[in-house]
């Protein structure tokens, strides 16, 4: 208590010491005060304007509080709506939202005429300091100022309410009123509401509001539609969110990516991947080309059910729909193929992947050469290695675990040697594998020594 009256004290008297402070040039109109009174006598403070600078200038917003307040109580002085403008801003942004309270009450008791701009900010400064309630409050304070609120103000309050799932009642309430306080909503209104009951699981509200927009004569838009299709995936209602993507087209809108994102995903995950892949290619005849990430997952639906044959018909696709195939899409198909025993197929597109610049990562070489080894193959396992080693890639330590035992038993030292050999040719770096797969070797030549004395090694 005694620091802050200290820092009171010190504050008033720097306040004091910036509005008796003389002109830097008397004859200049941006002087702040010019007095030839004694200093004895009270000086002249200046203009509104003047003091508005004043207080805008100053970082510390409780120095400029005091400088407002020492301002106000100079005899016959006004200050300016700017000078309030400012002041509460500034101390809204610094959460000094008691004092923010008190000067709206200066206001409004002194009959300033107040701009509907000082609300919004307000609102925002509230919405972002994650006060729902406040913000709420200063909405309403808007019709005590007889500040009639616009339809930016009532997005920007019902946009902060829903993103607080226990206001979303108290943001139904104000969308339900606002004609009373002479706003309309208009269709984002309408979007805000119906995203936030959809989030909630309330997928009917949402659509009643959908069918209402039409009775207040608001056309929906793309994200309108885009919401309440999003809302029927989440609860599993696809096909019916397949029938809204029908209605968007017949009444001429154009569904956007993300539109198209969500059904595929919602037909995938359902399994009905012909349907998926019957979207994906009507997509450019509607207007909107498929681009990688709709083919990336149509690609892993078809890899996830067992069905690579046809995920590598939708990789050969995406070329001649202008769209290449990304890193993604390659280690997908390569897992994919090797999931399911079609190796030769899996080792191409690696190799193709690799031709391209694209790195594969350790998982799907792992894969590559596990499956290789589990037949029988080690010579293309090998090959595998060799090809990546090459490119720089480093396998991971359970890729030598899986291959040495092969190499030493089906293809003699010498091969290993080999092996090794392309192995020191990449280069050492830090947290590199290779070392730890020259350990995991030393340790199995060593155990076979020991276990095969006489064979030499």
């Amino acid at each position: 208590m005694h620091l802050l009256f200290r820092r009171s004290a010190k504050t008033a008297t720097t306040a004091t010491r910036y509005l008796a402070l003389p002109p830097k040039t008397p004859s200049s109109s941006s002087s702040f005060f010019h007095s030839s009174q004694p200093c004895h006598q009270t000086p002249d403070i200046g203009s509104p304007s003047r003091v508005q600078k004043l207080i805008a200038s100053q970082s510390d917003p409780l120095l400029a509080k005091e400088i407002f307040d020492y301002a106000a109580r100079h005899p016959n002085f006004r200050h300016s709506y700017a000078s309030y403008f400012t002041i509460i801003l500034k101390l809204g942004r610094s959460k000094y939202f008691s004092l923010v309270d008190d000067l709206l009450l200066r206001l409004k008791s002194q009959n300033y005429t107040v701009s509907p701009a000082l609300f919004s900010h307000l609102i925002k400064i509230y919405g972002e300091a994650n006060l729902p309630q406040k913000a709420l409050r200063v909405f309403y304070t808007m019709m005590e100022f007889d500040c009639r609120p616009s339809v930016k103000h009532l997005n920007r309050i019902l946009q902060i309410l829903v993103s607080h799932r226990n206001f979303l009642r108290p943001a139904f309430d104000v969308f339900k009123d606002a004609h009373r306080h002479g706003v309309m909503p208009n269709t984002e209104s309408y979007n805000i509401l119906m995203r936030a009951f959809c989030l909630n699981g309330d997928l009917s509200i949402a659509y009643q509001l959908f069918n209402k927009m039409f009775e207040r004569d608001l056309v929906p838009d793309v994200h309108s539609y885009r919401i309440l299709m999003q809302g029927l995936c989440r609860k599993g209602q696809v096909n019916t969110a397949v029938d809204f993507l029908e209605d968007m087209l017949n009444k001429g809108f154009v569904p956007d990516t993300l539109s198209y994102t969500t059904l595929l995903n919602s037909l995938c995950r359902k399994k009905q991947l012909r349907e998926a892949y019957k979207l994906l290619c009507r997509m450019k005849v509607k207007g909107c080309n498929p681009d990688i990430v709709h083919y990336n997952t149509v690609l892993l639906g078809f890899c996830r059910e067992g069905r690579p044959a046809d995920a590598c018909k939708v990789l050969e696709d995406m070329a001649s729909n202008g769209c290449l195939p990304n890193l993604v899409s390659y280690r997908t198909l390569v897992s994919g193929l090797c999931d399911h025993g079609m190796l030769d197929e899996a080792k191409s597109y690696m190799e193709t992947m690799v031709s391209k610049g694209f790195s594969p990562h350790f998982s799907v070489i792992h894969a590559l050469v596990k499956g290789f080894c589990n037949v029988g193959r080690v010579e293309e396992a090998c090959g595998v290695l060799e090809e990546v080693l090459k490119h720089g890639e480093v396998p991971h330590t359970d890729t030598w675990i899986t291959v040495v035992p092969g190499i030493c038993e089906e293809i003699e030292l010498v091969r290993m040697e080999e092996m090794l050999r392309e192995v020191m040719k990449v280069e050492i770096r830090p947290n590199t594998r290779i070392v730890e797969a020259a350990f995991g070797l030393e340790d199995y030549l060593i155990k076979k020594i020991q276990a095969n004395p006489r064979r030499g090694y």
